[in-house]
């Protein structure tokens, strides 16, 4: 089911987004958990374009939300205002309240603002003046940042980068596939003629399949172990939490489905490892002066771990 289900899916996206079959497909491993998703990366690249063919080929209602300096948590989540022709307080909902949200620059709201969104994006509720009010499934957060432009940002707190499953990287494309960008987009949008191939129910039964993917002893002892190695490097000042193995092995499941398979293999976790880890660690200051990043680092840590073998 989820292997038809994702087939589907990436097609449809495949109409609009252009050589970026891996993101689409681990955007989708997101969807199947439940997760949340950080894109950083350069303005231009497609993290919108992404955004709304997901929503489109899910079937879901879209929100987008521009954050701003100037934001307040009330134009998240919504406010109570009083209707004088009904002599009542009515509850107008806020752009959360929809089932694939796009956080644009999140990093440029308060963190005032930014916190609205953790109540959200971990209990999947609101709460506005003390009444809380539950979020419509699936319900999936698509934040953005620009690495690059720093100038009036807020760093994200760690609390909050804990919450997004995974932190993906669209990058550049290439000569030919910017070419077939030119090609695609000069003549019409193809995102306007896009249509659901799926909808919020299958995606729903999805997810719950997902949650029967079997995981052996074996490799979850191997996400335990490269969860533990980030914890004990001199090189990391925070380590992975539980809700990063966590991670770990939910998005292996996910990925593992999408494949086609009923159960993990260690290559799962190595894939999805990264993704999950990258943006939940804090590289130490000494490293950060010798210019480390904490790519290579999670890279040598996934390489030095021992892979579990069969028998």
């Amino acid at each position: 089911m989820i292997h038809d289900l994702a087939r589907r899916i990436r097609i449809n996206i495949q109409n609009v987004i252009v050589g970026k079959d891996e993101v689409i497909d681990q955007a989708l491993a997101a969807v199947l958990c439940e997760g949340h998703v950080l894109m950083e990366d350069v303005p231009g690249i497609g993290k919108t374009t992404l955004a709304r063919a997901l929503a489109v080929s899910l079937g879901c209602t879209f929100q987008r939300i521009q954050f701003t300096p100037d934001l307040l948590p009330s134009d998240v989540t919504g406010i109570n205002w009083f209707n004088q022709k009904e002599q009542a307080f009515e509850f107008r909902p806020g752009p959360l309240m929809g089932q694939v949200v796009l956080a644009d620059e999140i990093n440029r709201a308060t963190p005032r603002t930014q916190s609205a969104l953790l109540e959200a994006m971990q209990e999947r509720q609101i709460t506005v003046d003390g009444v809380t009010r539950p979020l419509p499934r699936p319900f999936l957060v698509l934040a953005t940042q620009n690495p690059v432009e720093l100038e009036g940002t807020f760093p994200l707190p760690e609390a909050q980068l804990d919450r997004f499953l995974l932190r993906l990287s669209l990058g550049y494309p290439s000569a030919e596939e910017e070419e077939a960008i030119l090609l695609r987009f000069g003549a019409a949008d193809p995102l306007v003629g896009l249509q659901a191939v799926t909808s919020p129910e299958e995606v729903l039964r999805a997810q719950q399949a997902r949650r029967a993917v079997r995981v052996e002893a074996s490799v979850r002892q191997y996400i335990i172990a490269i969860a533990g190695a980030t914890r004990r490097h001199a090189e990391i000042a925070l380590g992975a939490s539980p809700r990063a193995s966590l991670g770990i092995y939910q998005a292996s499941q996910a990925w593992a489905g999408i494949l086609g398979r009923d159960f993990v293999l260690p290559d799962d976790v190595k894939r999805m490892a990264p993704a999950v880890l990258i943006h939940r660690l804090m590289i130490a200051p000494q490293a950060q002066l010798r210019g480390q990043q904490l790519e290579e680092l999670v890279a040598a840590i996934i390489e030095r771990v021992p892979v579990p073998v069969e028998g």
